[in-house]
């Protein structure tokens, strides 16, 4: 299990950007906004290793050691483990098609973002996301709290 933290320079963000720091921790705990980027840094800081040719791609990264990952921001909302093209306005869940990711990747590096600039990460590998989907702790559409994520993830 890879745990750790990302931090990030506020002020040097802020100024780089040309809005308020406030703006800038605003935007930044949007996980719209933000999971680009950690994507990114865990791959080369943490994983060291490579981004798929292709955004649209069926993950995120692959490892140094070829086993393949997706990144979920966790918010104040919580977070889900469901393709993204399952979520968000017109768009549907499809169980088969999940069930059809978690067979694909090996597991999910959870950022905490409601805590930028100072972001703790952890995995979880989708066998355990999995069971926790057929043992009803996520709901039918794969999202869980951020309270209930971390007490079942954290401590793996």
């Amino acid at each position: 299990m890879h745990k750790g933290v990302l931090i990030w320079d506020v002020e040097l963000l802020s100024t780089a950007m040309g809005i308020s720091e406030e703006d800038t921790v605003k935007y930044f705990t949007d996980g719209r906004r933000i999971s680009f980027l950690i994507e990114r840094r865990l791959c080369n800081e943490v994983a060291f290793g490579t981004l798929p040719e292709s955004e649209g791609a069926p993950y995120d990264f692959k490892d140094h050691s070829g086993r393949i990952w997706e990144v979920r921001s966790v918010t104040k909302q919580g977070v889900y483990f469901c393709p993204s093209n399952m979520k968000g306005s017109g768009r549907s869940f499809d169980e088969k098609g999940f069930i059809d990711k978690l067979d694909l990747v090996d597991g999910y590096f959870l950022a905490d973002i409601t805590t930028f600039p100072v972001v703790e990460y952890w995995t979880v590998t989708s066998d355990d996301v999995k069971n926790m989907y057929l043992n009803g702790e996520l709901s039918k559409t794969s999202d869980i709290s951020r309270d209930k994520v971390i007490r079942l993830t954290k401590g793996q």
